[in-house]
């Protein structure tokens, strides 16, 4: 049995690895991944375990960028040192819309809109808008290509955009790297200050779950979720890697039409399953 759960969970902990920083919806993916895998525990625990297991992710993006998101780095200058302050600065302007809203609406959002209807409607919108505004962008060149360029006002924009990632499906890293490059900034910086916001946004979901469900975990369930949060970790670093490396040379159509093509599955798949 604990050879079994664990292998979900290592399952489990690959599709949040990828599917948290690509634009295509973790949760798109992991409504799916539970039709098939159930993890043999409490339903207040599978809760938890879907929002927790993202600490693993997030701690990819710590270790990545530790250095440049770090302001007492000994090896960085004066000015240096303000300006990854200003970075941070800028990551809290972008994360107040969707924190204030999330903690006051979280659990409404996902009772209403939790469901494959929701999940299968948000991946085609906005997997079509990722192929529309990649085609107006076309001729177009970016703005914003440095953070120093990134204004706070454009910074409290994009996190309004991060709000739309509270529906399910949508997918925070899509939600805003979409607002960002219609902002004017580049794919790069897009897709890093993505990552910069889910740092805040990520513990302090994490933290609030494990509130809720409370410090008391079996020997299966620590081990479950120390083997999803670990696997998360590794293959989030690939991830992560391989995005930056795709987008220097390529858009974000791709990623478009996976979630087009995603979203008819699901609504095909939950039709014949009806």
């Amino acid at each position: 049995m604990l050879f079994i759960e664990l292998l979900k969970a290592i399952i489990l902990g690959v599709v949040e690895g990828i599917t948290e920083w690509l634009p295509i919806s973790s949760t798109g993916h992991m409504i799916l991944v539970e039709e098939f895998i159930q993890l043999n525990a409490s339903a207040a625990f599978k809760e938890m375990f879907f929002v927790v297991i993202q600490l693993g992710a997030i701690m990819a993006v710590v270790l990545l960028y530790f250095h440049k998101l770090n302001p007492f780095s000994p090896r960085k200058t004066k000015l240096e040192k303000r300006e990854t302050m200003s970075i941070w600065y800028k990551v809290v302007v972008g994360v107040l819309p969707a924190a204030i809203i999330g903690f006051f609406f979280d659990d409404w959002l996902n009772e209403h809109f939790y469901n494959y209807q929701t999940v299968a409607i948000t991946l085609i919108i906005y997997g079509i808008l990722f192929i529309v505004i990649e085609n107006r962008n076309k001729y177009r060149n970016p703005s914003i290509n440095h953070f120093n360029e990134l204004t706070y006002k454009t910074a409290f924009l994009i996190g309004m955009f991060q709000v739309l990632s509270l529906i399910p499906g949508t997918s925070r890293s899509g939600a805003t790297i979409l607002g960002a490059i219609i902002l004017g900034t580049s794919r790069f910086i897009a897709a890093e200050y993505s990552f910069f916001l889910s740092i805040p946004v990520m513990f302090g979901a994490s933290a609030l779950k494990l509130m809720k469900f409370g410090f008391s975990f079996t020997g299966l369930e620590i081990a479950i979720l120390l083997t999803g949060m670990i696997v998360a970790f590794v293959v989030s670093v690939l991830a992560i890697k391989f995005l930056l490396s795709y987008i220097k040379n390529n858009d974000f159509k791709a990623f478009g039409w996976y979630r087009i093509i995603l979203g008819l599955i699901v609504v095909g798949y939950f039709v014949l399953l009806a």
